[in-house]
This record gives structure tokens, sequence and C-alpha cells, in this order.
């Protein structure tokens, strides 16, 4: 073929399959599906190919692509409904919609096959809502989520229970290392996620028995790599030996952060000179360069983010995969690096002062409510709760995940995902 145009005009794409194996028995669960562009050209690998797509400007339409033909492949094989099949999708295009002539086959596999979509934590930095967008588009499918190369960046960690995956698949790096300090520290909160949430843990690149011995020493359930399996066709009528649960999805809750901790934990009142340190500590907790931490702020009004606070964010911002500042009259990049949200006058967050910190083995929120005092600013009372119970700060941050805006509209591109996939109310085929 002569240029990338014409692989992607000709959807000139081979999907490869690669099988999961549940570890204790050697049962195939599923299969992940793998790209490939024209055998012998310079966009066979899938590195080379996305990245040609991306000078081009198609890569998201070669990300519809590459997943419009693993379902057609898989589907042609005859795929038992049982068996799990993971995808992988770009993040960047998720709000993009799916060229027409592939909709039959996105359309055939909502109803016909059980879908893991798989997002990789490279994604987490560069457009967090986008990626909880991604995310909340394949549950409304009902259809599973997995968070891919997980350890390769420590900032994904942070992250992970707000993307709430179904599957962790552990970098094949940790296998690699198992005595260094970081794969320790990513095991370890890789650990606590899956138990208090449920999720399969799975370990990539498993190619040796003594890989393997290493993966569940790490916790993993699940296996990949060449020891169980190259990536290849998909056999005629590939049946399931077990199916790979899903985990419930998390609750959506539109409380502010003050009402879902005050709710559960004794409130004080205090004056914002005497909550001040409070503050500036859990932002100290986010600047760990060894722990990067979600931050989380709400400040009333854009004259609370005063020029301090916003070289105290950027420099938070580079150090963290997320921190964002919400009041009336933020703009949209209030500092550099730190995401906007702007609130309406009538937003109940008006009244609160929140900062939140989630990392992967810390968690904090102080929310105060304003008791509406007209004197000294140092004077202003509020009533506030601190907690560092980790399941209710993710609760509380969550409730202010989808205020922000990623990089396009919100509700417009869940709405255009939501039609894309031929998802209404109360239709799905999870499970």
């Amino acid at each position: 073929m002569r240029d990338i145009h014409e692989v992607l005009d000709r959807r000139a794409v081979t999907p490869l399959f690669q099988p999961l194996v549940e570890i204790s028995t050697g049962r195939v669960l599923g299969y992940e599906a793998l790209s490939r562009g024209p055998a012998g050209s310079p966009w066979e690998r899938p590195d080379d190919l996305f990245a040609a797509a991306r000078v081009a400007g198609r890569e998201s339409e070669l990300d519809w692509i590459c997943r419009a033909r693993a379902y057609e492949g898989a589907l042609a094989a005859g795929y038992d409904p049982e068996l799990t099949l993971f995808v992988n999708m770009e993040p960047a295009a998720a709000g993009t919609p799916c060229p027409p002539d592939l909709l039959p086959l996105i359309e055939c596999a909502r109803h016909r096959l059980r879908v893991v979509t798989e997002v990789t934590e490279r994604a987490l930095a560069g457009d967090p809502s986008g990626l909880l967008l991604a995310v909340a588009a394949s549950r409304a499918a009902d259809w599973g989520v997995a968070l891919d190369d997980v350890g390769a960046d420590p900032m994904s960690l942070a992250l992970m229970p707000f993307v709430h995956p179904d599957v962790v698949k552990l970098d094949m790096g940790m296998l690699r290392a198992p005595g260094d300090p970081h794969t320790a520290r990513v095991v370890a909160a890789v650990a606590a996620y899956a138990e208090a949430s449920g999720a399969i843990v799975l370990a990539e690149g498993i190619e040796t028995e003594e890989h393997l011995a290493i993966a569940r020493t790490m916790g993993a359930t699940v296996g990949q790599g060449w020891h169980f399996g190259r990536p290849a066709a998909l056999p005629d009528g590939p049946s399931a030996g077990a199916t790979l649960p899903f985990i419930p999805p998390p609750t959506a809750d539109d409380r502010t952060p003050y009402t879902i901790v005050g709710a559960r934990r004794p409130l004080t009142r205090a004056t914002k000179a005497q909550l001040m340190p409070i503050s500036r500590h859990l932002e100290a907790l986010a600047f760990d360069e060894g722990e990067p931490s979600v931050l989380l702020a709400c400040f009333q009004d854009a004259r609370h983010f005063t020029p301090a606070t916003a070289r105290r964010f950027g420099r938070l911002a580079g150090n963290s995969p997320l921190v964002a500042a919400l009041g009336t009259g933020l703009t949209e990049e209030p500092a550099p690096g730190v995401r906007g949200a702007c609130l309406d006058d009538e937003d109940a967050l008006r009244g609160e002062w929140n900062v939140i910190v989630v990392g992967p083995h810390r968690a904090a929120a102080l929310v105060a409510r304003d008791l509406g005092d007209t004197g000294a600013e140092s004077e202003r009372r509020f009533d506030f709760a601190l907690t560092h119970d980790r399941a209710l700060v993710i609760e509380a941050a969550r409730s202010l995940l989808g205020r922000l805006a990623p990089l396009r509209s919100l509700d417009a591109a869940f709405e255009e995902l939501v039609d894309v996939l031929g998802v209404h109310a109360g239709e799905g085929a999870r499970g």
C-alpha cells in the first residue's frame, strides 16, 4: 500500500487474539484483541501504525477500525457469549463519531459479545475527565472496563479508584523487577483496590514458569503471555472455560462533598484562619513526589484562588495526575496544568470549601460549609469535617469529577457515545 491513508481507507487492519487464562485452573476466560497493519508494510507494528495515523490526523478513526475489526473477527469465529473479549480503546477517540460503515459491526457486537474495554494509564494524565467519560460509556453498554499497563506510570494509581476497573492489568515490567521498591508499591496499591472492590488482577507478559510464580505472589488470578499462547487467529467456535466476573459500578451521586462526609462524620465549627493550616497540610500531602496524588479543591469564588494559590497549584500539577480547582468565576485552566470548573451562582458547591487528596496509599478530605459571616475574612466561620476514611474520601471526590469538563463537553460527548453504541435506558448485555 502506498501510504497510511490507503491503509485506513481500505480498513486494512488485521486482529490477532491472545488468550487470557485463569491461573489456578488453566481455563480460558477470554481473549485480548491485538491489531496489526498490512503484513510486510511499514505499518505492520501497532505502534508504527498508530504513530502514522496520529501524524495524518486520523488516530481516532484508526481506533474505531481496530475495534470494529476485532468484533468482526470474534463474531466470524462464533465467539462464545460467555467468553470475554478485551479490546483496547484510545480515550482520545471516545468523543469521535464512529465511521458510518463500521456502525453495523459496533451494534452487532453490543448485542452479541461480552466486551471489556481496555484503557491505558497514559490517558489518565492527558485527559482524566475524558477517560472517565469513555469508561461511563462502556458501562452504559453493560460492558466491563480494564486499566492496562498499571505500574508503567505511578500517576495512574491515584486515579484507579475513580476509573473503578473490573480488571487491573499489571504491566509486564512488574514481573521482570519483582524486588524493585516501585514494584512493591504498585502491587500493594493494586492489592488494596482489588480487595476492596472485588476486581480481578491480571498479570501481563507471563512467558516462563518463573514469571507465573511471581504473578501469583502479586495477587494475579488471571494471566496473559506467551506461556499461555502467542497472538494468533481465533480458533473456530472458541468456548469459555469460565466467565470472568464484573464488579458493580460505582453509584452515581449528585450530592456535594460536604453533604456526603457530613452525614457520616461529626461536624465542628471553626474560623477560616483555624482551617487554613489543615488545608495547607492536605495540599502538602499531594506534593509528595513519592506518591503522586489527585488534588481537588473548591474555592467558592475565584477571588479565593489568589495568585499565590495559583502558583502553588501549578507546581502541584507538575507532580500529579489531576489537580482541579472549582469556583464561581474560575476558568477552564486557572493555572498551568490545573483543571478548572466555573460554578453557577446557584450551585450548592458555591457555599463549600473542600480540599480532597487521593493517592495510591493515602486519602484525606477537608469539607466545610460557609456560615455566611460578613466580618473579617480570616474570622469567617465554617462547619467542617475531616476524614481519612479512604472509601468516604473517594466517594466525596467522585462527586466533583463529573463537574470537570473533559477536553470537550462532558454531557454532549457522553450522549454522542451512547447514541453511537445504540445504548438506551434499561438496555444492555453486561454479564
